[in-house]
């Protein structure tokens, strides 16, 4: 791809729909210390399990990117999972590479390389793959050239912009974990007058309804009528943060969009459509755990270059 095409998101201008500079998914930002390390050795975990290395069937059944850890529980207490001829009902069960593994009677498909999607989730679609009050989801609308994905974290009903999908439910679970030094960055439009030293003020975190909030960098961007436009910027990405925390203010959202998730941005990326990361550039971003999910090889984006 091009420098430079693409580089305008909603509010601001300059960064890159896919990966901007510097911040690979194991470092943080403040430390530079990889996150997600085996503990005493500085090694990540290899992505294949050697023939007598155990591991969580949940796990490999999410690494197969059949569905999240959490879904794989659900379909083991169902009765869906079945190792080495007997049909599993508690996911307390470790498995090896010479497992004979089934799900709904078909063998578990080999765990592919990792993939990662940008998606321009619109407002209206809740982000699950099946919803029990019958409400149109992210999953049914994907484009059809999009292989069994899972969402990288979340966005509400009414919440639009940059979602990333993955294959593999294990980068998803990755990619959420706060240890990653990642941030989301939105943009929300609010009714109401914003204080900025109340904005200024979630800098330091927040209680809401007895619920503690991490550090938000909260900036005004414009304001007209009884309506303003805010940038808010967070690490953890608690269920409803962003609106919780305005409304704790005082505001009210009618509009959030998530801009960027990382070093990924939402760019210009048309409303409804998915565009998948290369893989020199995810295997860029995910530094020493490129391996862990298949990925191995040299980076070979510079650090500081844009796609």
């Amino acid at each position: 791809m091009q420098r430079g095409r693409n580089r305008v998101k909603p509010g601001r201008r300059g960064g890159a729909p896919g990966a901007s500079a510097g911040a690979p998914a194991g470092r943080k930002p403040e430390t530079g210390k990889p996150a997600g390390r085996k503990p005493g050795t500085g090694k990540p975990a290899g992505r294949k399990p050697a023939a007598g290395a155990g591991e969580r069937i949940a796990k490999r059944l999410a690494r197969a990117g059949l569905c999240s850890r959490r879904e794989a529980e659900r379909w083991i207490e169902a009765g869906r999972v079945e190792v080495d001829g007997r049909t599993l009902d508690s996911p307390a069960v470790t498995v090896t590479a010479n497992s004979r593994i089934r799900v709904d009677g078909k063998p578990l498909p080999a765990a592919e390389p990792a993939r990662l999607w940008r998606y321009h989730k619109p407002r209206g679609l809740v982000t699950t793959h099946r919803d029990p009050q019958g409400r149109p989801t992210v999953f049914e609308k994907l484009p059809s050239e999009l292989p069994r994905v899972v969402a990288v974290g979340r966005l509400d009903l009414n919440t639009e912009g940059l979602l990333l999908l993955t294959n593999d439910g294990e980068l998803a679970r990755h990619l959420e974990l706060p240890s990653t030094g990642w941030s989301r960055r939105y943009r929300v439009r609010v009714h109401g007058t914003p204080e900025a030293t109340a904005l200024a003020a979630l800098a330091g975190g927040v209680t809401v309804g007895g619920v503690r909030y991490g550090p938000v960098q909260a900036r005004l961007d414009s304001r007209k009528g009884g309506n303003a436009w805010l940038t808010m910027s967070l690490r953890e990405g608690k269920n409803r943060e962003v609106r919780r925390i305005l409304e704790h203010l005082g505001l009210q959202v009618t509009r959030l969009i998530r801009t960027a998730y990382g070093p990924f941005q939402l760019g210009e990326l048309a409303r409804g459509a998915a565009q998948a990361v290369p893989r020199r550039v995810l295997r860029d971003q995910l530094g020493a755990e490129a391996a862990r999910f298949g990925l191995e090889g040299r980076p070979t984006v510079r650090r500081g270059s844009r796609w």
